[in-house]
């Protein structure tokens, strides 16, 4: 077998996404709103095809599953990490993911999701996204039910190279004119808090909101 297995990317349409994937990292993008590249990816709503050596054809999913010895004989039931670039030319939801507690009790067994992000590219005034100002949690829901966000949120300036760690609880956002390469734990699960009440234009409609299950 070859020493580098090679991974055909996933690419997803983001209502926030633009093209800075095919400029940057030269990819043949599917559409002027992909937000995200799934470029190691082995969850059941993205799983990279190998594109070289033996196993070309199958998914990483399967080579985890059925070839443990390439993966250092690591114990997890799933692949754990999901590497992804991100093309924000648009703000993010304001979101948090669970912790595993939380994941496991309130949807069916699912996975915390951790995750940390270099900034490759920004302007100069772009913006981040990190935490809240309030104390309990009834004073988030009253700041909430109100629409004080910027009350509520914490806000700052962002420069190229920055690293960020975004621990499971952290509400948080990447914010317009940002290009990330995130590695988190591999879960798919987020709860919106606030998406500036804006329309998706491919499905005519707000995206839901997750309010009620913080």
């Amino acid at each position: 077998m070859e020493k580098i297995i090679k991974l055909d990317p996933i690419f997803k349409y983001r209502v926030w996404g633009g093209t800075r994937l095919k400029e940057y990292f030269k990819y043949d993008i599917p559409t002027d709103k992909t937000g995200e590249c799934g470029a190691i990816a082995g969850h059941k709503n993205g799983d990279c095809t190998i594109k070289n050596g033996e196993f070309k054809g199958k998914t990483l999913s399967w080579l985890y599953e059925n070839h443990r010895e390439y993966f250092g004989g690591i114990k997890d039931k799933e692949f754990p990490l999901l590497v992804k670039l991100i093309d924000a030319s648009n703000d993010l939801s304001i979101q948090v993911h669970p912790d595993d507690e939380y994941a496991n009790s309130m949807e069916n067994g699912g996975s915390e999701k951790t995750e940390a992000w270099y900034i490759i590219d920004c302007n100069e005034n772009t913006l981040l996204e990190y935490g809240h100002k309030v104390k309990t949690k009834e004073e988030l829901a009253e700041y909430i039910h109100n629409g004080e966000w910027e009350s509520l949120l914490n806000f700052y300036n962002i420069s190229k190279e920055d690293f960020f760690y975004i621990p499971s609880g952290t509400v948080h956002a990447i914010c317009k004119d940002t290009l990330v390469y995130e590695i988190q734990q591999s879960s798919d699960i987020t709860y919106r808090v606030y998406d500036y009440d804006r329309v998706d234009k491919k499905t005519g409609k707000k995206r839901e909101l997750h309010v009620k299950k913080l």
